[in-house]
């Protein structure tokens, strides 16, 4: 004779369950691994697909910066009738230089929004040159992520003489 599967206990009626049930109740450690094996596995390839993106928006970034130093540069040239000399560099769009050639035609608040310089986004200073490397009248450079000259990806320059 079998025993009917529920049972009266008090005024609630309880399903019976045998130890192989009870002990079916959870996972067990193996199927756990498996899991956690495969999550790693999907977010180790995510983060491969994701980190190029990260070096390509620092890059678009040191692009986007250095044209807004090439503007001001020309803007400078425009209003003075030249460039910053190498020695005054960059330093010459924020604070108006004491050096000679003394720009005539400085505004207020300098060639910048800003009264300190960006950094690129490898958080260093942008190169000045003037002369330019490719006969520029001048140039600004990163030296990407490795800050080194030469590279490719991105640790490649970016220049304004080269801004693609």
């Amino acid at each position: 004779m079998t025993t009917p599967p529920f049972f009266r206990f008090g005024s609630k009626l309880v399903k019976k369950t045998t130890i192989r049930e009870q002990q079916r109740a959870g996972f067990t450690l193996v199927e756990i691994l498996v899991v956690i094996a495969i999550i790693s596995l999907l977010a180790g390839v995510v983060l491969l697909n994701i980190a190029p993106q990260i070096g390509q928006g620092s890059q678009a970034t040191a692009k986007a910066q250095i044209e807004v130093l090439s503007t001001a540069l020309n803007s400078y040239r425009l209003a003075n009738g030249f460039y910053p000399t190498q020695a005054q560099g960059l330093e010459a769009l924020v604070n108006q230089p004491t050096q000679a050639p003394v720009p005539q035609n400085y505004p207020d608040g300098g060639y910048l929004n800003s009264r300190t310089l960006p950094l690129d986004p490898w958080k260093r200073p942008y190169i000045y040159l003037i002369p330019g490397r490719q006969n520029e009248p001048f140039e600004v450079i990163s030296y990407g992520a490795d800050g080194e000259p030469g590279g490719s990806g991105a640790n490649a320059d970016i220049s304004s003489a080269n801004p693609n």
